[in-house]
């Protein structure tokens, strides 16, 4: 399987897994050295210029951090984000679990991955994102309120989502993921869940 748009990820062991599985370029952030090497954000800068990037981080902490930086040298028009489910568990090459005890990129299922990027394939139809608005965040309780953030985490639990994403971020995950009906139906759900 082919993808379209390079990928960016955090380390080695995160592009050996994706290299096993499809032929992509794949750009590694070498994990927080993002933070002091211009020259790697110069060049994603230059992709972005003439193509979409594929943003795909652990769904940790340090992912997240190393998301957020990325997401302020890049439009948010060529960024894909992707968001690996957040699953505990450790790398089969690790002794001991990360320090929040989930799965990062290279240890996340090889299926669940071809699913998430199949959009993005040579085999596969992208979706343009659904009609989801900041507007219907807040009709539907996600923002705006008191009680939006603790709506939100059970919305991100159920979907296996990092639970640190903000609004903006869950926002753009979802247009990617849903229709509009089917996001509300389950919203909706939560708001009515007891967990």
């Amino acid at each position: 399987m082919v993808i379209k748009y390079p990928i960016i990820v955090e380390g080695k062991y995160d592009k050996i897994k994706l290299s096993s599985l499809f032929s992509a370029k794949i750009i590694t952030t070498d994990g927080f050295g993002i933070f002091n090497n211009k020259e790697k954000l110069s060049l994603i800068r230059q992709i972005a210029k003439k193509d979409k990037i594929i943003l795909l981080t652990d769904s940790d902490g340090g992912g997240h951090l190393i998301r957020s930086h990325i997401k302020t040298a890049i439009p948010s028009d060529k960024l894909i984000n992707l968001y690996i489910p957040r699953i505990e568990g450790k790398e089969k090459r690790k002794i001991t679990p990360s320090k929040e005890g989930i799965l990062g990129v290279e240890g996340i299922d090889a299926d669940k991955l071809r699913e998430m990027l199949l959009p993005y394939s040579d085999e596969g139809t992208e979706k343009e994102p659904s009609e989801i608005t900041k507007a219907d965040f807040y009709a539907l309780g996600l923002s705006g309120r008191d009680d939006s953030k603790s709506l939100r985490e059970k919305v991100l639990k159920k979907l296996n989502f990092p639970l640190n994403m903000s609004a903006n971020a869950m926002l753009q995950a979802v247009q990617i993921l849903f229709t509009k009906e089917e996001f509300e139906q389950l919203a909706v759900s939560c708001q009515h869940s007891d967990s």
